[in-house]
């Protein structure tokens, strides 16, 4: 509590003027926040509401002034005060702070709004309002904002899944789609992290959090750096460590002491400029960092965000005299860029390459077209460059057509193609409007096993838009993808799931999941541990168990039994997710809990109250103050049994 605004070793020698003054300065500024992080905005909004209800009792406290106030009635003042302490050192971290940190931390975070929650709760509670002087209207405002934290306990938070899931791949070691540009987009607008001001941010927050360590651990802060350092690839930032700061040309290494003027710096590298330019917005870059830009499909200024209204790249002449004439001072040496002619070149070489590839799309030999597909194929997966020469160049038409050829493997690689192409956002919608997804869900049904694959894993990228969510529904796709989750390989049903996932966030694409017997198939992926897809089946699962049939199939006693034996035995996110969906089954239907009780879950819940994650024992409560209001549930037998 220290530090936030000097409090500590203040309170019991404050007077009571003196403490309300700090009270209601302290709600004036959360109530300037307006930044808050997405994963935490709505919490963050409400609990800032909650506190303005308390400003007509402080009000009214200021008004009746120098009255005799007990040191008991101080002392519950001060309390107050250190509990909207804590909220404003909360409502700060969750407006000031890292956004990666606070979305991987998110179930930590919650932790924290509920400590908040019970001392407010507990402060009001303690406060002698008669001793006061409070009035009756002014007590019923209090009681009104305890109401409201205790609802706010109970609340049962509607977790992003989506983003979730989305980190969950990100930071894994294991799952190849970790570097999947389609999932570190999705989460960079889900972060609100593209512009290269916002990463500005972000990295010093990052660099803060990292010094201060805050009781995280090497690995989480590893996994934070790295994905910071991902997106700021993505926007065209080139850092060698987010730790470390900018990147520094080998001149500037040598002499630390020197400092490169500010306005000398290219916003996109940080580096000092050999070659600015100025684009339409008027603002100066280096010309290979704001070409990187362009060519990358952006079509914005990286600083400002305006749309650029054309894309001319005009020398800045004066600025380079005068940075010519900095390094001749200072002695500085610029870096020399002679790579960059052989760049252009090697970018004019792949442009002609991709041209000619497309044009042997159409082919009339079969061999020319094969070959053509197959480079395209590998060219759309090195590079997102690429993938987007590849559809302005007219590649994507020809490849829905060969989706129809009657050849298992030009399918395969067609298909496969398309998947790389699809990472790209436009090519998602470009490619379903070219009629792609009857015929990638043909060939999921009928082809080869990697060609299977590959489909599932291209509806799943087409997926991400709602509307092709909708499409994919309505043409059929989801049966066939059940059917790969059912009888494909590992790797077939590890992308039939992620495809199934995703377009189960539709809420009619449940009902189709449901009828073409999803639950059935994501039963044996529980029950067959070898596979190490329970984590998928329960994240799928806890999509289902909102809708009517679904909680009628997971409810079956075969699916008890296995969510009992999973809070038993699995792993920590294993019992999370199998707490989730009883709890979900249990608040719409007792019989269900009682149907656990007899399997042993009691024990078990009080097991994950005792060391589960926060989610979890979260999770686990509200399941156990449910049962207890479950008149009929007969506690007199032995629960544990």
């Amino acid at each position: 509590m220290e530090g936030e605004t000097g409090e500590k070793g203040s309170v019991c020698g404050s007077s009571e003027g003196d403490v309300i003054g700090e009270m209601m300065e302290v709600i004036e500024n959360v109530g300037s926040y307006v930044g808050f992080r997405r994963t935490q905005r709505k919490e963050s909004l409400n609990l800032v509401r909650r506190l303005k209800l308390l400003v007509p009792l402080l009000e009214e406290l200021r008004e009746l002034g120098t009255a005799a106030v007990s040191g008991e009635a101080l002392g519950c003042l001060a309390g107050l005060k250190k509990a909207l302490v804590s909220a404003k050192k909360l409502l700060k971290s969750c407006n000031y702070g890292s956004k990666i940190y606070l979305a991987h931390e998110s179930e930590a975070v919650a932790v924290r709004f509920h400590a908040v929650y019970d001392k407010l709760n507990q402060a009001l509670d303690d406060l002698p309002y008669n001793d006061l002087g409070i009035s009756d209207e002014v007590k019923e405002q209090a009681e009104l904002m305890r109401m409201q934290l205790k609802r706010a306990k109970r609340r049962t938070e509607t977790q992003d899944i989506e983003l979730a899931m989305d980190l969950m791949v990100v930071f894994s070691k294991t799952d190849d789609r970790n570097a999947d540009t389609a999932i570190l987009e999705r989460l960079a607008s889900k972060l609100e992290l593209r512009t290269v001001a916002d990463l500005k941010v972000e990295t010093a927050a990052v660099r803060k959090l990292v010094k201060e360590r805050a009781g995280l651990s090497a690995e989480a802060s590893q996994q934070i750096v790295e994905l910071l350092g991902k997106f700021k690839k993505l926007a065209g930032m080139e850092e060698s460590s987010v730790l470390d700061g900018p990147v520094l040309s080998r001149n500037l290494q040598k002499c630390p002491s020197l400092v490169i003027p500010h306005e000398f710096l290219c916003p996109i590298s940080l580096e000092i400029m050999t070659d600015p330019v100025i684009v339409a917005t008027g603002q100066t870059y280096e010309r290979e960092s704001i070409q990187k830009w362009l060519d990358s499909d952006h079509h914005t200024c990286p600083k400002t965000g305006q749309t650029l209204v054309h894309l001319s790249l005009a020398p800045n002449y004066a600025l380079r005299n005068l940075i010519l004439q900095w390094c001749e001072k200072n002695q500085f040496e610029l870096p020399r860029k002679d790579i960059k002619a052989g760049s252009n070149g090697s970018s004019i070489q792949v442009k002609q390459k991709i041209s000619s590839l497309v044009q042997n799309l159409s082919s009339s030999q079969p061999d020319v077209q094969r070959k053509a597909i197959m480079k395209i194929r590998m060219l759309a997966k090195e590079n997102p460059d690429n993938r987007i020469r590849i559809a302005n160049r007219g590649g994507i038409p020809p490849l829905v057509q060969l989706l129809s050829y009657p050849d298992s493997k030009l399918q395969e690689h067609t298909v496969t193609a398309l998947l790389n192409l699809s990472i790209d956002e436009a090519n998602k919608r470009l490619i379903a409007r070219e009629g792609a997804i009857p015929a990638i869900i043909e060939i999921l049904q009928n082809g080869t096993d990697e060609a299977r694959e590959n489909s599932a894993a291209a509806l799943f990228s087409l997926s991400m838009l709602d509307e092709n969510k909708v499409m994919i529904g309505s043409l059929n796709g989801i049966p066939p993808l059940v059917n790969l989750l059912q009888d494909g390989t590992t790797r077939g049903k590890k992308d039939a799931a992620t495809a199934l996932f995703n377009l189960s966030l539709n809420q009619s694409n449940k009902s189709r999941a449901i009828k073409a017997g999803i639950i059935p198939a994501l039963l044996h992926l529980l029950e067959d541990k070898s596979l190490g897809m329970i984590d998928e089946a329960l994240s799928i699962l806890l999509l289902l168990v909102s809708h009517p049939e679904g909680r009628t199939e997971i409810g079956r006693l075969s699916f008890i039994v296995t969510l009992v034996e999973i809070m038993k035995d699995g792993t920590p996110k294993n019992k999370e997710c199998a707490t989730s969906v009883l709890l979900e089954l249990g608040l719409n239907n007792s019989s269900f809990i009682l149907a656990a009780l007899q399997y042993g879950v009691y024990d078990h819940l009080v097991e994950i109250m005792r060391c589960g994650t926060n989610r979890a024992q979260r999770k686990a409560n509200c399941l156990l103050q449910h049962m207890y209001k479950c008149e009929h549930i007969p506690w007199n037998f032995n629960v544990g049994a």
